[in-house]
């Protein structure tokens, strides 16, 4: 359950309003890399948890619902920055519609003519959010990972869009949510560690199962035969010390022999129906 609160997470302040910027903010509330994914990702992987992993189950939807406090903040940021457009702007919109104008040229005409000069559940090309970007694998262990990850892009956004802009207001909001993404990075690592064994992923299977002769062998796919180039992950203790990373090539498994299943696929195709097959030279 949650409760709503008038209050912002953290302040946001525009002093000078940029529909580009805008547009380009929108990328972190519905891209890939933005907090929509994020809190989403961390509310079904902690509806997914048993009761026996109560801690981790309020440690992803803590997180969850303070990503939540994101989007509103970047949402308000997307207004701001529609919205407060100087006296001029609204003199000429009043005009001759500048403010649309300016949309067109550099931010997102929805937001003008869908939106009322407000944010959207988009990406910065106006892609809707998608459902696919979500990853909760029920298992803790690989969430964990993909939590890492995503908190990894949805940093390197937030750097690019700091990069972006010289508006203070929006410097100011975009160093805390990169350095949310700093403690969001370690919390995810520290459940990692607190796992404790979880190489490979899912650890519960048995490796006793898997290809003995292949399992922590690197693949070299270069059609010329290579020498082993003596990097970390070709010799040495794997990484789970179970046993010593190799280099060597693909086993190959021959031709795949598939002319024969080809041609009765064939064949059922061209006499299905009822029609006649029309044969060259008649």
């Amino acid at each position: 359950m949650f409760y709503h609160d008038n209050e912002l997470q953290y302040e946001v302040e525009v002093e000078e309003p940029d529909p580009y910027f805008a547009k380009m903010l929108q990328e972190a509330i519905g891209g890939v890399e933005g907090e929509m994914r994020v809190a989403l990702q961390y509310m079904f992987q902690a509806f997914g948890q048993p009761k026996e992993k109560q801690e981790y189950r309020n440690l992803l939807m803590e997180t969850a619902a303070e990503e939540l406090g994101h989007i509103e903040m970047l949402a308000t940021a997307v207004t701001k920055n529609l919205e407060g457009a100087p006296e001029e702007m609204r003199r000429e919109a009043r005009e001759n519609d500048a403010v649309i104008d300016a949309m067109m040229q550099g931010g997102q005409p929805r937001q003008a003519l869908s939106a009322g000069l407000h944010a959207m559940p988009v990406d910065a090309n106006g892609n809707p959010f998608s459902g696919n970007f979500i990853v909760a694998s029920g298992n803790l262990a690989a969430d964990m990972y993909a939590n890492i990850m995503a908190e990894s892009t949805g940093r390197l956004l937030a750097t690019r869009l700091y990069e972006m802009t010289d508006d203070p207001g929006m410097e100011d909001m975009l160093a805390y949510l990169i350095a949310r993404d700093t403690m969001h990075q370690n919390q995810w690592h520290a459940a990692l560690e607190e796992l404790g064994e979880t190489v490979p992923v899912p650890a519960s299977f048995d490796q006793e199962k898997e290809n003995q002769e292949y399992n922590y062998e690197f693949m070299s796919t270069f059609r010329e035969e290579r020498e082993n180039p003596h990097e970390r992950w070709t010799e040495g203790v794997s990484i789970d010390g179970k046993s010593e990373f190799s280099f060597g090539t693909q086993p190959g498994g021959g031709n795949p022999q598939l002319e024969k299943a080809i041609k009765e696929m064939y064949n059922e195709a061209s006499s299905g129906g009822g029609d006649e097959t029309i044969q060259s030279g008649e």
